[in-house]
């Protein structure tokens, strides 16, 4: 009986110890994964941007307005072209709704993703640390679309209406894009009420490519309105390896 007391005591003591030492060496461990996921992030989009010298994809733009979002008021098709060396160009192939909608609602959507596509300015956009502020969410690694992901809080490092305040999901393995939602760090226009958006990715041909946008704003003068963009069909140009 003795014995078995002193072999229970002693394994209490060891279980005391290894949690001492566990929790000495966790914020280090914590602060050391967060910054190397950080790193592989900012590596991650650096590839991309690096590996893709340009790529076709199919477009489909529509606005909701107020509760009803089972028929839209409003749509556009357009099939747009990236080049590394030139930006984004847009041929309309479809639209639909009053012609006020499209040309204040759809026209100006097209004209910011093309000015943030320049080749001069499409780094300020980029989800890497040199724009913003990355903090890793603890609760461990989540499921988001079957794919296993780090979460992370961002906070832009200037206001911009393309810089997007809330949280970042990236994939634990590869740390491409997975999903953003959020709030433009600034409003776009006077007029315009809290936008919440959000927009997914998906692996295509090794990188992190856009499916699907929402935005949601509400506002006194123009109530709640809803915007979503469905991407389908890319075809990439890569860089041949040198």
């Amino acid at each position: 009986m003795i014995a078995f007391r002193c072999n229970g005591m002693a394994r209490s003591v060891a279980v005391a110890l290894f949690f001492c030492c566990f929790d000495i060496g966790t914020a280090p461990a914590q602060q050391l994964d967060a910054a190397s996921v950080i790193r592989q992030i900012d590596a991650a989009v650096k590839t991309r941007y690096e590996s893709i010298a340009g790529f076709t994809v199919t477009e489909h733009y529509a606005v909701y307005r107020g509760k009803d979002e089972s028929r839209p008021m409003a749509e556009m098709t357009v099939k747009t072209t990236y080049r590394k060396d030139s930006g984004k160009s847009y041929d309309i192939v479809a639209e639909s709704g009053p012609a006020v909608i499209r040309k204040f609602g759809f026209g100006p959507l097209l004209a910011n993703e093309k000015s943030i596509n320049q080749p001069g300015n499409v780094a300020q956009s980029w989800f890497t640390s040199a724009n913003y502020e990355m903090t890793l969410k603890p609760g461990g690694i989540q499921r988001l679309d079957g794919r296993d992901c780090f979460v992370l809080a961002i906070k832009p490092r200037r206001k911009a209406p393309n810089l997007i305040e809330g949280t970042l999901w990236v994939d634990a393995r590869d740390h491409s894009i997975v999903q953003i939602a959020g709030t433009p760090s600034r409003s776009p226009s006077v007029w315009a009420g809290t936008t919440h958006m959000m927009r997914r990715y998906a692996n295509v041909d090794g990188f992190a490519m856009a499916t699907h946008a929402r935005a949601e704003s509400n506002s006194f003068l123009f109530g709640r309105t809803i915007v979503t963009i469905d991407y389908q069909d890319y075809h990439l140009q890569l860089r041949a390896a040198r």
